[in-house]
């Protein structure tokens, strides 16, 4: 019974509750969660440092990829799924939830085969692309083969957490992740650096101890589902597997993953023009993007709950509800990302030196911050309207913000470097540009159709 009035409880307050206080009550979970995982790539990043500038420079070359796995999982297929069984629970159709759930699962199933062929299968040429050669391009593929081949922990752990989000129950997830992040960071240093009579693993010691974390978070997430806590169950569906429930989900998983690798192409092709300036330039540019990276999952922990709300919302039809729902929280993330834009734009050293100390890799994050950290809050702001699109059962918008993007940092940078002749600087530049129209296309996404309508 306690259950059901949670459950109920849930709903409500998504449905008709105070929206800050709301938003902020189901994004708590989800934001200090976002705050350990951060911690921890914090602490990956200085584990790797205290092994030279070389296995830094590695650690860059395989952050795209390792990212990429946490964007899909956790933020665009989990979205997804999040959105489907929000939207199905929105309406009081909970069996459709509980079919959503039971394809999740499938994807994730689907999706980690896929990230071990691409990234196991294809990495060493990847990374060559990018730049790395000699130690830097041999630590790279040591990482990649141990995160990707056991990155089924990744998206069971992950899957599961969206379909409790769905459900409006940040908490049960959050504590696990959130334990699980506290409990890999000792782990991490162990493996990288050999403490405890552990094995150093070197620069593949951070990916022992995410596969191995994730692992334990995913069978601790399943708990609510054993013990029938859970507001849907698990179970095979009803009808069998469908492609109509797939295509729910797919429809904004799928479409979101294509956001997260327009992203991370962004980011690939700038990492590629560094690399032309050597190891030192690369380490320099990947300890100042990994902040960026770390924005994308500190907008989650407000974008879970935005897909929740928003995906309630539009199940019940309350869509001028679902609209203000988006908005309250995109300016809520935009305005803590922007705080941090300008810390690191002001004080870039603040962040710099806790992973690196050589002046070269110093200087070219410097760089970075001056230009791109000041457009922070758009980032904020535009990663937290594509978390509502979600709930909103729409991406065409989102997809076609984040392809201008790619267009204007990736095209542009080439353009910058080639035939402008603008250097590093214009580079940067064209990355903020790309910040900028990325969020305002977002912004103009919210008054279309899908906002309006079931």
């Amino acid at each position: 019974m306690d259950r059901r009035l949670s459950a109920v409880d849930r709903r409500t307050a998504m449905l008709s509750g105070p929206l800050v206080p709301t938003i902020l009550t189901l994004a708590a979970p989800n934001v200090l969660n976002v705050a350990t995982q951060s911690l921890v790539l914090i602490a990956d990043g200085w584990f790797v440092g205290q092994l030279g500038t070389v296995q830094l420079a590695a650690l860059a070359l395989v952050f795209p990829a390792q990212t990429t796995l946490q964007m899909m999982s956790a933020g665009a297929m989990g979205g997804g799924v999040s959105s489907s069984v929000a939207r199905a629970l929105g309406s009081g159709n909970r069996a459709g939830a509980e079919a959503a759930a039971a394809h999740a699962i499938a994807i994730a199933l689907g999706m980690s085969v896929l990230f071990a062929i691409v990234f196991v299968g294809f990495g060493r040429p990847l990374y060559g692309a990018l730049g790395g050669s000699g130690a830097a391009l041999e630590g790279a593929v040591a990482f990649s083969t141990v995160m990707f081949l056991g990155c089924g922990a990744h998206w069971l752990a992950n899957t599961l957490a969206s379909i409790l989000r769905g459900t409006g129950d940040m908490k049960s997830p959050g504590i696990a992740l959130i334990v699980m992040a506290i409990l890999q960071i000792p782990l991490s240093g162990a493996l990288t650096l050999g403490w405890a009579g552990l094995p150093k693993l070197g620069v593949a010691g951070p990916a022992a101890a995410a596969v191995a974390s994730y692992g334990i978070a995913a069978l601790w997430i399943l708990r609510p589902f054993l013990m029938g806590r859970a507001a849907v169950r698990l179970r095979w569906p009803v009808k069998g597997f469908r492609w109509a429930a797939f295509a729910d989900i797919l429809k904004i998983g799928a479409t979101s993953c294509v956001v997260v690798i327009l992203i991370n192409a962004a980011v690939l092709v700038v990492t590629g023009l560094i690399g032309r300036a050597g190891d030192a330039a690369i380490a320099g540019y990947g300890v100042g993007s990994r902040l960026e990276y770390l924005l994308s999952p500190l907008t989650f922990g407000i974008g879970a709950a935005l897909t929740a709300m928003v995906g309630t919302n539009k199940g019940a039809r309350q869509f001028a509800r679902a609209r203000k729902v988006a908005w309250v929280g995109a300016l809520l993330a935009g305005a803590v990302t922007l705080a941090i834009g300008l810390v690191v734009a002001i004080w870039p050293d603040l962040w710099l030196t806790l992973f690196t100390k050589d002046p070269t890799a110093l200087e070219a994050g410097r760089l970075y911050f001056r230009i791109v950290g000041p457009t922070y809050g758009f980032f904020g702001l535009s990663m937290a309207l594509t978390f509502a699109a979600m709930g909103a059962g729409d991406m065409i918008w989102p997809t076609a913000a984040t392809l201008l993007r790619f267009v204007i940092a990736a095209g542009g940078s080439l353009l910058a470097l080639d035939f402008f002749g603008w250097g590093v600087s214009g580079l940067y530049a064209c990355v903020a540009a790309g910040i900028v129209a990325y969020a305002i296309l977002l912004a103009v996404s919210t008054t279309r159709r899908a906002w309006h309508t079931a």
